[in-house]
């Protein structure tokens, strides 16, 4: 099987689609359809083999929950048993959009979403194609990132038909992502409100929203399934990961970075290097890319910088290390995660 790809760019294209996608999963297929933040695999977030499929396509540990997505807080409410005053102010404040709010699950939500656990991340997306999709199927859709599990979630349709072409019937090309991360996952269930996922939805904008509540920092990780089941996806300490291995590192110049990679023992043109400050220079390494100094520009470029390094056979990838600020938070995050 290789994954039909649909464009969307005019009115009767993105139709078609639309009717493609919808027929495949009320079918019970999965499919790959774009949203604001990375592409997501869909499948009927209330079927419970569907889902089932979702895991085995990716390759995802079962003790991993997976996102629900929406449209419009009605369809919200049918996933959960409690819709919070809390819950309404933050998804009129931030819905559509790349906020994920978990909340106690209804008995609808099949365990394999869910990891087991006693809650679900909810979130209403951004992108018109997805929700047209989920509008049509009138069932919310279960769609993590649309990779193989621990690699660099896909950003456009070619990341997608490179990961999972072969395994898949339909690949929607919705263009580039325009967030480029992963959403921000607040759990509505702590006391106070804990990020359990950073995202470019930052701790500011969510207390504004919140009238004078605190936010936690992120989660802690459980030690094991049988402790407590993990309530968000992009908590596990290994995840986003490039086949090259990754560092990030700060330097002062084009020496001070060959110095400090000196005992990988590597030709320095295996070494990919991704700037936003201190641009090397020279023609010492394989690839040099500058991603603009600014959060939303770099989480916008950052995965579509690694699935480039990997297709060139990049050994190493070295990422200028963020600043340490809280636009710059989710961005830190990721990258930890993708050189654990």
């Amino acid at each position: 099987m290789q994954a039909e790809i649909l464009a969307t760019h005019t009115a009767a294209l993105f139709r078609a689609a639309v009717e493609r996608a919808v027929e495949l999963l009320r079918a019970g297929r999965v499919v790959a359809l774009p949203t604001e933040t990375v592409y997501g695999l869909a499948a009927n977030a209330l079927d419970a083999r569907a889902v089932a499929r979702i895991f085995e396509i990716k390759g995802r540990p079962p003790d991993n929950p997976v996102i629900v997505h929406i449209v419009g807080a009605e369809m919200a409410r049918r996933c959960v048993t409690e819709w919070t005053p809390l819950a309404d102010n933050l998804a009129r404040a931030f819905w559509p959009g790349p906020l994920t709010l978990v909340l106690p699950r209804s008995g609808e939500i099949p365990d394999i979403v869910t990891a087991g656990g006693p809650t679900v991340g909810v979130r209403w997306p951004a992108h018109p194609l997805v929700q047209a999709v989920i509008r049509e199927c009138g069932f919310p859709l279960a769609a993590p990132s649309a990779n193989l599990s621990n690699r660099v979630s896909p950003t456009n349709a070619g990341h997608v038909a490179k990961s999972l072409g072969g395994k898949i019937p339909l690949i929607v090309d919705g263009g580039q992502c325009q967030v480029g991360i992963e959403s921000t996952v607040l759990d509505l269930t702590a006391s106070p409100p804990r990020v359990l996922r950073p995202g470019m939805i930052h701790d500011e904008s969510l207390r504004a929203a919140m009238s004078g509540w605190e936010v936690a920092r992120e989660g802690r990780v459980p030690k094991n399934a049988a402790e407590e089941a993990l309530r968000s996806p992009g908590m596990l300490p290994r995840h986003y990961s490039p086949r090259a291995g990754l560092e990030i590192l700060s330097w002062h110049d084009t020496g001070d970075l060959l110095s400090q990679i000196a005992g990988h023992k590597l030709k320095t043109t295996n070494v990919h290097v991704i700037a936003h400050t201190v641009i090397p220079t020279g023609g010492e390494f394989g690839r040099v890319s500058v991603i603009p100094h600014d959060a939303e520009a770099f989480a916008r470029a950052i995965y579509a910088e690694l699935h480039q390094c990997d297709e060139a056979g990049a050994e190493l990838i070295v990422v200028e290390a963020p600043p340490d600020t809280n636009g710059w938070r989710a961005i830190a995050d990721r990258l930890k995660r993708a050189a654990a």
